[in-house]
C-alpha cells in the first residue's frame, strides 16, 4: 500500500505538469507543478476547493476519480462548461491542457467570481449518469465485483444461484490489461455472440498494485481461466477450445464457423472468471492418493464441505426428495439397475444416509491409481495420473529455476511459452528457449493450483494445470445473494440462510 501512497500523487505529477501556463494564468509560478504532493495542494488553491480534498488524493483508486474532478474545475476556471471540453481535459489533459495555457484569449476567472451556469434538465442527468459510470467502473475495476455461482464445482462451500462480492484489493487490483471497454460488460456487447466489448489499442501490461496480503491456502479465489485464452464463439468457455481441437482437429475447429463459430484470442483480463478454492501456493509440491491431498509430502488441510461421487444402491427404492433436501443432496442421477443412484455427497451427508433402512451400500467412485485419462493434465500418457490419483506435482515459484527435461517438459510447456511469451522448440534431447539451449526455465511470475470443492464434478487444476498470478482476480468475501434456481419465490426461492454470509 505504500507504493500507491508514493507513486500515485508523482503520476500525477505528469498531466499537472501540463497546467504550467495554466497555473501562470491563475497567478502562481509555472514550476509549482513538478513538485508532488505540493502541486496538488497549489492545485486546489486555484480551484478553491477544500484542502481536505488532499486527504482523499492519497486513497488508492479513490484518488484517480478525485483528480479526475479536479481537472473539470481547472477548465472550469477558463469557461469551460460543456460536457466536450469536459472530456477532453480529463481524458487528454496532456493536449488540452497546454492548449488553453498558450491561447492568448483563455483568461483564469477566481472561482468566486464565475457566473453560476444553471444546467439544463438533460445535462443534470448526463453528468449524473457520467458520474455514476466513473465511481462503479473505479470501484468494480479496482475494489470491490459482484460475480454469481454458474456451476456447482465449489458445493457445498457455493451454491448455483450465489452471488458474491469479490475484493479485488485483497491481493491487490490488477491494472487492467484492456482499459478501454464498455462499462459493465466483461467480453462480449450484450444481445451478441461474438462482438467484443473491448478494443486493444492500448494494451498494458502486468501489474498488481499492493494489497494486504498473499493469496492463501484453502482462499476461495476469483480468477481468469486460463484456457479460456482462445475460445470459440459457438461453445464460449463451456468447451474448451484445446478439447474442440483435440477431437476434431485444429483444421476443422477454424475453417467450420456453422459448428464452431469464430474463433477468437482474449486477453487475460477478458477470459472467463472462474472460482476455485487455493489447494497448492507456489513452491509446493502436490500429490493426490485416493482422492487425498498431500502437500509437500504432508496431508492438506480439506475444506469444510469437500464432497465425492457416491454409487449408492438400495432395496429398490428411491430416497423421498425430503430426505435427500434435509441432507442437501442436490446432484443425483439414477443408474440402470433399480436401486442403483449416483449421488454427489458430503462426508457428514454420506454418514447420514449410511444409517437408513433402505440403504445397502455407499461406495465412492475412485480412479485406481496408474489408470490414464488423457483430459487430465498434462495431457500425457508418460503421466498416469488422473482426478483421484494424481502427481506428485511441482508447482512454479517466480525466480526458482526449475530443471526441465524432455519427460517433465509436457508440465511446462504452457506456461513457458503461452503464459510468458517464450520460443521453445525440442530437438532430440536438447531443449532450446528463444534459441538458447536449456536444461532449467527461471519461471517470471507465481502460479498456483485451483480445485473445486466438488471434486468428482469440477473442471479445474487437475484438467489445465497452473494458474499463473496475472489471472488472479480477487477473494471472494460474502454472499450478498443467494437464489435457489429450482424453486418457486413462494417455495423458498431466496436462501435466507445464505445472505450477507462470509465464505469460508
Amino acid at each position: 500500500m505504500l507504493e500507491l501512497i508514493i507513486f500515485l500523487p508523482l503520476l500525477f505529477t505528469i498531466p499537472t505538469i501540463f497546467a504550467w501556463k495554466l497555473f501562470e494564468k491563475a497567478g502562481r509560478k509555472g514550476w509549482e507543478t513538478l513538485i508532488p504532493f505540493y502541486n496538488l495542494y497549489i492545485f486546489l488553491i486555484i480551484i478553491k476547493k477544500p484542502l481536505w480534498w488532499m486527504i482523499l488524493l492519497f486513497f488508492p483508486f479513490l484518488n484517480v476519480f478525485m483528480y479526475m474532478l479536479m481537472l473539470v474545475e481547472l477548465v472550469k476556471c477558463f469557461n469551460k462548461f460543456s460536457l466536450g471540453e469536459q472530456f477532453l481535459s480529463v481524458v487528454f489533459p496532456f493536449v488540452y491542457l497546454p492548449y488553453l495555457g498558450f491561447k492568448s484569449n483563455e483568461v483564469y476567472i477566481d472561482p468566486d467570481d464565475r457566473q453560476k451556469i444553471k444546467k439544463s434538465f438533460a445535462r443534470e442527468w448526463v453528468d449524473a449518469i457520467i458520474f455514476a459510470v466513473v465511481a462503479a467502473t473505479i470501484i468494480r475495476t479496482f475494489l470491490l465485483e459482484a460475480y454469481t455461482i454458474p456451476t456447482s464445482s465449489m458445493e457445498k462451500s457455493l451454491l448455483v444461484g450465489d452471488y458474491l462480492f469479490v475484493s479485488k484489493i485483497t491481493y491487490g487490483p490488477k491494472a487492467p490489461n484492456t482499459p478501454l471497454s464498455f462499462p459493465f460488460v466483461h467480453h462480449t456487447l450484450p444481445g451478441t455472440e461474438d462482438i467484443k466489448s473491448y478494443v486493444e489499442w492500448i494494451k498494458l501490461p502486468f501489474y498488481r498494485f499492493a494489497g494486504f496480503k498473499d493469496v492463501a491456502h484453502n482462499d476461495a479465489v476469483v480468477f481468469n481461466y486460463p484456457a479460456g485464452d482462445t475460445v470459440s464463439t459457438r461453445f464460449q468457455s463451456n468447451v474448451s477450445y484445446y478439447t474442440l481441437v483435440n477431437e476434431y482437429g485444429r483444421k476443422r475447429v477454424w475453417s467450420d464457423k456453422r459448428n464452431f463459430g469464430d474463433i477468437v484470442v482474449r486477453p487475460v483480463d477478458k477470459r472467463e472468471n472462474y472460482v476455485k478454492r487455493c489447494i497448492g501456493l507456489p513452491g509446493d509440491t502436490l500429490s493426490i492418493v485416493s482422492r487425498q491431498v498431500y502437500l509437500n509430502g504432508e496431508k492438506a488441510v480439506n475444506p469444510e464441505n469437500l464432497q465425492y461421487q457416491y454409487h449408492v444402491t438400495t432395496n429398490g427404492s428411491s430416497l423421498n426428495p425430503k430426505i435427500l433436501d434435509k441432507y442437501d443432496i442436490t446432484e443425483t442421477s439414477r443408474g440402470n439397475k433399480p436401486g442403483e443412484f449416483t449421488y454427489m455427497l458430503t462426508n457428514e451427508a454420506k454418514k447420514e444416509i449410511e444409517k437408513l433402512s433402505v440403504i445397502k451400500s455407499v461406495e465412492v467412485y475412485d480412479d485406481a491409481p496408474g489408470l490414464w485419462k488423457p483430459e487430465i493434465f498434462p495431457n500425457d500418457s508418460a503421466y498416469k495420473w488422473n482426478r483421484d490419483n494424481f502427481g506428485p506435482l511441482y508447482i512454479p515459484k517466480k525466480g526458482v529455476p526449475i530443471i526441465l527435461t524432455t519427460k517433465n517438459l509436457p508440465i511446462y510447456t504452457r506456461l513457458i511459452t503461452t503464459y510468458e511469451g517464450n520460443d521453445l522448440e525440442v530437438n532430440g534431447n536438447e531443449i532450446l528457449i528463444n534459441g538458447v539451449p536449456s536444461t532449467s526455465y527461471i519461471p517470471k511470475l507465481n502460479y498456483y493450483w485451483m480445485m473445486g470443492d466438488n471434486r468428482h464434478n469440477s473442471a479445474d487444476s487437475r484438467y489445465w494445470g497452473f494458474v499463473p498470478e496475472d489471472h488472479v482476480v480477487g477473494r471472494a468475501e460474502f454472499i450478498w445473494l443467494s437464489l435457489d434456481q429450482n424453486k418457486s419465490l413462494l417455495d423458498g426461492k431466496i436462501r435466507w440462510d445464505r445472505l450477507f454470509s462470509v465464505v469460508k
